[in-house]
């Protein structure tokens, strides 16, 4: 956009600003003979986009100019979310339509990649953060989310296809036998929708190796809007390997990491390359990791503000979030906060408050999406977002085991249908009509049918009532076996003493008490 003069700004928000019923005021003035002022007094979070001051160079016909802004308590409340909603529209046009210079210092985002910037997020979790549940944020509102930790092991090898029912793609893989109880021709190891998406969806790889971390992204970095290493997942799942949170305590091997995948990735893709950290125990090794971080070529930094052996339950430290922030906004980097976040309306808040430009959301979400919705839209129920979720899962043909584990943290543990639903579900069919969702009988045979589930689920031998007879025969005939077994060491053992005790009975008695 052509850069228009600061006086116009002025004027402009001098029209729109006072239909706001709350003080919000801009104005110009001069602070010196080549400086000028530009002040925004709004409450609005969006301003966390531009620095705190940030002074450079105008055109050739402005003065120099200083970016100032101030918040009014008064603004804090009373606001209907009409006012809410022409307020943040209002700022937001101002600053994006500034001179890219008058905003906050920031590395170039790549041109198929996002900037994280004044982003609400889906974060990462493991079982809860499958295609299904990230279609469902997207849906109520969340501007981007992040596929679950994939372990570059498990994506090497693996084959990329269109599904031709679904349209999705996937990467799969033949099952191993110990896990192919279900009979399953392959195994999908990561599956996203390249419609739904697009332009949203950022891929998190677990790894240790900078060459595995560049193979497994290189597979999948074409259909993604960039690619996240975890640096921060304290499971022994992925610590063992020297993955998540472990690299925190190796930097080297993270900052290879990190530097091979910018140096190739971004170039040959065009996406960008972040990573996910938690605190140090000390904001000292922070500063340090941190500072070394920004300067691998990252586009985005996530802090999840709990140190390794913190769990969920365990409150969120946000005393090192500012330092963090400044950090990351001096070389240019988002900075995105995670850990205790509520809902839109509290990631707002955090960003203002700690100047950091996005926040991602976790546990809130798992458990409703609602917390994606923007102010003033109209909240639903947990059966509307759950009969939701069953839908995509159906959709896209998720793993039905997956699907109730997702909707197990949706349904209230108080309700009724949570005890039925866990212990009933066995296909698709038996879920709906347990959850009632009684619309969707037919959907939910066609997915069985694909999925091989219900009474289309292959038979297991012994399962009738023959061979359920024959089983605990076989299992009744093992244990007596055992018992006989460990009757005769007894039997044996009982024999040893005796032997051993018959020399001795024939000793006299100081021979007796020597011995003892």
């Amino acid at each position: 956009m052509a850069f228009r003069s600061l006086s116009h700004h002025s004027r402009i928000l001098s029209r729109l600003l006072p239909t706001v019923s709350v003080p919000a005021v801009a104005r110009v003035t001069a602070a010196a003979p080549t400086t000028t002022t530009f002040a925004i007094r709004t409450s609005n979070p969006l301003r966390t986009m531009a620095s705190t001051a940030a002074e450079v160079a105008m055109p050739p016909n402005e003065p120099a100019a200083t970016i100032q802004e101030t918040t009014s308590p008064a603004n804090a409340v009373g606001r209907t979310p009409e006012e809410a909603a022409a307020a943040e529209n209002t700022v937001k046009w101002c600053i994006s339509s500034l001179p890219e210079k008058v905003l906050a210092r920031r590395v170039p985002i790549p041109p198929n990649g996002v900037d994280y910037r004044g982003k609400i997020v889906l974060a990462p979790m493991v079982r809860s953060g499958e295609l299904p549940a990230r279609l469902l944020a997207l849906k109520y509102g969340a501007d981007l989310v992040w596929g679950p930790e994939t372990v570059d092991h498990s994506l090497i090898g693996t084959t990329r296809r269109t599904n031709p029912r679904t349209s999705c793609i996937e990467w799969t893989r033949p099952p191993s036998q110990a896990h192919n109880k279900a009979g399953y021709d392959e195994n999908v190891i990561f599956r996203l929708d390249p419609t739904r998406e697009k332009g949203k969806l950022v891929f998190q790889i677990g790894t240790s190796d900078p060459d595995r971390a560049l193979a497994a992204a290189r597979l999948v970095a074409g259909d993604v809007a960039g690619i996240d290493v975890n640096a921060g997942c304290p499971k022994p799942f992925s610590t063992s390997g020297g993955m998540g949170a472990a690299l925190l305590q190796t930097p080297d091997k993270l900052v290879a990491i990190l530097e091979n995948l910018t140096r190739h990735i971004i170039p040959e893709f065009g996406i960008g390359v972040s990573v996910k950290i938690r605190l140090l125990e000390t904001p000292e090794k922070t500063e340090a990791l941190v500072r070394r971080l920004v300067g691998t070529g990252i586009t985005g930094l996530t802090i999840h503000c709990r140190t390794t052996p913190m769990r969920p339950r365990e409150r969120a430290i946000r005393g090192q979030l500012r330092m963090i922030g400044y950090i990351c906004r001096e070389a240019g980097v988002a900075c995105v906060v995670n850990g205790d976040v509520a809902d839109r309306r509290d990631g707002y808040k955090l960003m203002e408050e700690f100047r950091v430009d996005g926040a991602m959301i976790a546990t809130a979400a798992e458990k409703n999406p609602n917390v994606f919705l923007k102010e003033g839209e109209e909240k639903t129920t947990w059966e509307q977002y759950a009969r939701e979720l069953v839908r995509f899962a159906m959709e896209v043909e998720n793993k039905m085991s997956n699907t109730k584990f997702t909707l197990s943290q949706i349904v209230p543990g108080r309700e009724p249908v949570y005890k039925t639903m866990c212990a009933q579900g066995k296909s698709y069919e038996e879920l709906v009509k347990v959850m009632g969702f009684e619309e969707m009988v037919e959907m939910a045979r066609r997915t069985d049918e694909v999925l091989r589930l219900g009474e289309w689920a292959p038979k297991k031998e012994g399962k009738g009532k023959k061979g359920q007879q024959q089983q605990m025969k076989g299992k009744n005939e093992k244990k007596r076996k055992s018992e006989d077994e460990v009757d005769g060491a007894k039997e044996v053992k009982k024999e040893k003493v005796v032997v051993v005790a018959e020399p001795v009975a024939q000793q006299d008695g100081p021979a007796l008490a020597q011995a003892a």
